[in-house]
């Protein structure tokens, strides 16, 4: 049996999901929220007892509406308190968006307001630092199918044996 009090003590995480998702022509399909500044991938929040790839799915049928395809895990970007904020943990899932798909995205009007497709290196233009500091280790780890981890969007190195 569980010790659950013990369980309850431990500290807990915040945790968000976020699609990296690109068209033929290798473009980043962005959307600006209506509640604050600057252009984010889809996604958001992991809820209480969902799985990031859960969180990630529900997160793009509710802001786009329809679930495109995902390839894998692209990146895990630990963020350190800053603030007021607690930390969090940022899964970034690749995949593609077909220009029939763009043509279907449906925003919902009470969160966002547009949706843009973008090359790779225009997201620094229009995104927060946080999401676009991602943009390289994540496109190239969806190139080398090979996720990455960063910690504040530096990468971490790890030995090899």
């Amino acid at each position: 049996m569980p010790d659950l009090a013990y369980y309850a003590s431990l500290p807990r995480t915040r945790g968000a999901a976020a699609a990296l998702l690109l068209d033929d022509l290798g473009r980043v399909l962005l959307v600006k929220p209506t509640y604050k500044e600057g252009w984010f991938l889809p996604g958001g929040v992991i809820e209480a007892d969902e799985s990031p790839l859960s969180a990630c799915v529900r997160e793009c049928e509710e802001e786009l509406g329809f679930v495109p395809r995902l390839d894998g895990l692209a990146c895990v970007d630990w963020g350190s308190p800053q603030g007021g904020i607690d930390s969090v943990n940022v899964f970034v899932f690749g995949g593609a968006i077909t220009g029939a798909e763009v043509g279907a995205i449906r925003l919902p009007a009470d969160e966002l307001s547009d949706h843009v497709l973008v090359a790779p290196e225009k997201v620094p233009e229009l995104a927060p630092a946080h999401v676009s500091r991602r943009m390289e280790p994540s496109l190239r780890a969806m190139a080398t199918r090979r996720a990455v981890y960063l910690e504040d969007g530096r990468e971490q190195a790890f030995a090899t044996p």
